[in-house]
């Protein structure tokens, strides 16, 4: 096991990669417990929870909203938590921002922690701090930053995971080797099969890294003031698509992130070996890399991404693998013609 410190404004957290969740109640404080998870999940792993007060919830993006926390709110208030209380949300990323945004805002904010059981929550959405649910279809438009106590990543609940929420899961690593690791992104290369057959070793390696990355990212700029912009690159195209679509998240970040390639090397950013490089691993690994939804679409949903500020929305676009920035785009240039996204995925 490897141990990752996020420092944040108002709480520290401690990522434990390769921990158990059968071990998670050393993680826990001598308080009131609340178990958020949902029905999959505590089906395979409920006989090794530790003893809690339990609140089981839906599946599926459609349940990420305020009806759901509402409901949440109101079973937590039937067994009487308060201040002293604390939240464990085990499971993917839809139970993780849940289970944060309840947790940060009931009763203005008890501790929280997770156990996240799949690899897109491993490496993204119990690590960093943002908590939020969808408002009208939007990704995360009602938010907080906040840290959970610990997140414990336990490699052994990746071996239950659907072959589409496994794929979801390594399309952020990717990301995050395009980011900032090229070795990483040529690790991924080089080792294929074992990382589509789920091998341990590469697994360990695939999500330690990817905590290091983001969690150095984020102990800089933990509320996104500046280089955490750089962990939304395919996110502004692919929320966008993601909405359009309905498809998972980690689909809509791959096609997101050609996208972004795409309009890097459109605009002479990147070299273009670098997207084909792109493509060929996104491919091997089963993942998207384009969508039949007509541009004008992504364009008019990216209008609305809350990452918008007044008349720009910030790109982050890749330079090279291992090297992105973050531009700024007028948002009347989103219409421009030659701001030509699907020119080099078609």
């Amino acid at each position: 096991m490897k141990t990752i410190k996020i420092t944040g404004t108002s709480s520290n957290s401690t990522i434990a990669v390769g921990e158990s969740l059968k071990n998670c109640h050393k993680y826990l404080p001598h308080s009131h417990i609340v178990i958020i998870t949902d029905d999959q999940v505590y089906d395979l792993y409920g006989d090794s929870f530790p003893n809690a007060d339990l609140i089981k919830i839906g599946q599926g993006e459609t349940i990420k909203t305020l009806e759901t926390v509402q409901q949440i709110y109101e079973q937590m208030i039937h067994f009487e938590t308060d201040r002293t209380s604390f939240v464990l949300g085990i499971g993917g990323g839809i139970v993780c921002d849940i289970s944060g945004f309840v947790a940060s805002t009931y009763m203005r904010g008890i501790d929280f922690g997770f156990v996240a059981s799949t690899l897109l929550a491993q490496v993204d959405a119990s690590v960093g701090g943002k908590n939020g649910v969808n408002v009208q279809g939007y990704k995360n438009m009602a938010g907080v930053f906040n840290q959970p106590s610990f997140s414990i990543c336990d490699p052994n609940m990746l071996l239950t995971l659907t072959d589409i929420d496994y794929q979801c899961g390594l399309a952020e690593i990717v990301k995050h080797a395009i980011i900032s690791d090229r070795a990483l992104f040529q690790f991924i290369e080089q080792n294929i099969s074992e990382i589509n057959n789920r091998s341990f070793q590469a697994l360990e390696r695939l999500v330690y890294d990817s905590v290091v990355i983001k969690s150095t990212i984020v102990n800089q700029d933990e509320k996104e003031s500046g280089i955490r912009k750089k962990l939304n690159l395919g996110h502004t195209f692919g929320h966008a698509i993601e909405k359009m679509s309905q498809i998972p998240h980690g689909q809509a970040v791959s096609i997101g992130m050609v996208m972004a390639a795409s309009y890097a090397c459109n605009h002479g950013l990147m070299d273009h070996s670098d997207l084909e490089r792109i493509q060929a691993l996104l491919t091997q690994l089963h993942l998207p890399i384009s969508s039949d939804i007509p541009e004008k679409s992504i364009l008019e949903a990216m209008k609305k991404d809350k990452k918008r500020k007044s008349d720009t929305i910030f790109l982050v676009l890749p330079r090279s693998i291992g090297h992105v920035t973050v531009e700024p785009c007028p948002i009347d240039k989103l219409d421009a013609p030659e701001s030509v996204f699907y020119e080099s995925v078609a």
